[in-house]
């Protein structure tokens, strides 16, 4: 049980409905800020503004999937007000408070660190980013049909990267009977593409390999589908990207040459959001509990 831990969840979307529910169950006091709409009442959790919270008093901070934007303000749909995450209010925590984030950027990071304070990124972790990759899949599916008039069956399908999102993008497609290349570096990757029955190939050779794809999905977090690269994709390919924004393509160019190209992340967050917020809100929890043990050894 989380009994006498005082939480403070900044914002969000439906996925952090998930983590309340489980956080209140476990008897933790939760100061909910950002939610100044949301009709649904918690036992144990309660509203407040930003510059109520007593962050003296604060175990433990909950942010969003996406952290704050590169000036602190925290995104949320449960409220019109601005929400801003600042130095100053984290250097106002007990030492032991912790800070959880799905991912982070500069900002976030050097608040922290500057606070000295530390920041779980949550979608670092393995066992958040398989299990997250399931509705991801699911939302990528469902993208695919929508955004076609062919079938994914038999269609020429390029995935880019190999990382937790990548292979069960690549396996579920394949399973769904696309012929799919994979576009990876690491020679073990390479490996692994074979050994699935996939072909692989490396990402260098990017621009030969998009002659008659029909899909591709990128997964990695860099411009590595280029004007270039576009340029000899036929102009029905479908580009779904999910990396974190900005993603990894060229939006730009896709546009002015008339290729589809749709930047999809937080995929899970939109098609399935009390699944996705069931995952974080298991994997926090425990977190939680395992840092409310030790600081009472």
């Amino acid at each position: 049980m989380l009994t006498g831990m005082q939480i403070a969840v900044l914002g969000g979307d439906a996925r952090q409905l998930e983590i309340i529910r489980k956080l209140t169950e476990l008897d933790a006091k939760i100061s909910l800020i950002g939610f100044e709409q949301l009709d649904h009442a918690f036992t144990g959790a309660v509203k407040e503004k930003i510059d109520e919270v007593e962050f003296n008093a604060v175990d433990a901070i909950i942010l969003p999937v996406p952290g704050t934007n590169l000036e602190g303000e925290i995104e949320t749909i449960f409220s019109n007000e601005k929400i801003k995450l600042t130095e100053e209010a984290l250097k106002e925590t007990p030492s032991h408070c912790k800070i959880y984030s799905g991912i982070t950027n500069k900002y976030l990071s050097e608040i922290t660190s500057s606070a000295e304070r530390e920041l779980i990124q949550l979608f670092e972790r393995d066992d958040v980013a398989i299990y997250n990759s399931i509705p991801t899949v699911e939302g990528t599916i469902m993208m695919a049909i929508q955004h076609t008039d062919f079938t994914i069956h038999g269609s020429n399908l390029i995935v880019l990267g190999l990382g937790r999102v990548g292979m069960s993008v690549a396996r579920t497609f394949h399973h769904l009977g696309a012929r799919v290349k994979v576009g990876a570096r690491k020679s073990e990757h390479l490996a692994r593409i074979t050994e699935m029955g996939l072909i692989p190939f490396h990402m260098d050779d990017l621009e030969q390999e998009v002659s008659n794809s029909d899909m591709l999905i990128n997964t990695i977090p860099a411009q590595v589908v280029t004007a270039g690269v576009i340029a000899k994709m036929p102009a029905h390919t479908l580009i779904i990207d999910l990396a974190s924004k900005p993603g990894g393509t060229d939006f730009r160019y896709a546009e002015k040459r008339g290729v589809k190209a749709l930047l999809a992340p937080g995929l899970p967050g939109i098609v399935a959001p009390k699944s996705a917020g069931q995952i974080l809100a298991n994997v926090l929890s425990q977190l939680l509990l395992n840092d409310l043990t030790s600081r009472k050894e």
